[in-house]
């Protein structure tokens, strides 16, 4: 909750700053950690952060990447920006980040980082499936408990994690993926009510099919997809206000073609929806 300070603050607003870009900063910065900088939906939150005026740490495994993704965040915005070339699937991973902001006054995280597969699953790669459970999953566990013990002893700060549209039913041909999305929306719709004594947020998104390099390395083929840029705000502005937001019209659209189906019926919707994305595709 907002203090009158604050609401002063926003009523003041510097020059070439919205009201809503304050707001985020007063109640979340000054300092970011965005994982899965490098590109897509995970560079346009740290885009819009740095916009905002955040200060921001990004992590991703490409070193030369984020270098050149970080004077881009200068240019926007960001009075600092660190980058952390990491691998979050590896052993040391999460704790390397950590450390890194150990000094840092960070106030939100956007756990971006993460990637899918697809295919029958008794014909995939097994290490290929297990390190997206790690990614996907115990990564986000990892940094979770660790921001958020600085952030109840800071007096506040925001979770932001990425579910997807995949979360709310079993997917045939993408079924650990689908599961992955599954563990983190049951999380995030857990850890928010247990947090928010604490002035913690916590935010599940949950978008639709968005273009990126996700597609790509997951070996499917996206006929509609949206936009990174059309999933990173919505989010951001929805952060203290709802469990879950589906960003964006595709999002929205799918959500209330399967919303009256029963889970199973579901299931059965994604199977075909899969089979069109991924012809001839192997994990």
């Amino acid at each position: 909750m907002m203090t009158i300070m604050q609401n002063a603050a926003l009523d003041t607003a510097p020059r070439g700053y919205s009201r809503n870009q304050v707001r985020l900063r007063h109640s979340y910065g000054p300092w970011a950690v965005v994982t899965g900088a490098s590109d897509g939906i995970g560079l346009e939150f740290a885009q819009e952060l740095a916009r905002a005026g955040f200060s921001l740490v990004i992590a991703a495994r490409r070193e030369a990447r984020l270098n050149a993704v970080a004077d881009n965040l200068r240019e926007a915005g960001a009075p600092q920006v660190k980058v952390v070339a990491v691998d979050l699937g590896a052993p040391q991973g999460v704790s390397k980040l950590v450390e890194v902001t150990q000094a840092l006054d960070i106030g939100l995280l956007v756990a971006s980082a993460g990637f899918g597969t697809s295919g029958d699953f008794i014909e995939a790669n097994l290490p290929q499936e297990l390190e997206m459970i790690d990614v996907n999953c115990r990564a986000v566990v990892e940094l979770c408990h660790a921001f958020a013990r600085r952030f109840k002893q800071r007096g506040g700060g925001g979770l932001l994690l990425l579910s997807s549209l995949v979360a709310f039913q079993g997917v045939p041909r993408a079924a650990n993926y689908a599961a992955t999305k599954a563990f983190i929306q049951t999380f995030a719709e857990g850890l928010r009510a247990e947090l928010k004594p604490h002035g913690i947020d916590v935010l599940a998104c949950a978008p639709g099919p968005v273009q990126s390099g996700f597609a790509e390395r997951a070996h499917m083929t996206m006929g509609m997809a949206q936009r990174p840029v059309d999933i990173a705000w919505p989010s951001l502005m929805a952060l203290g206000r709802r469990t879950t937001v589906r960003p964006g019209w595709l999002a929205k659209l799918l959500e209330y073609s399967l919303a009256l189906l029963p889970r199973w019926g579901r299931v059965q919707i994604m199977a075909r929806v899969m089979r069109g994305m991924t012809q001839g595709a192997s994990s």
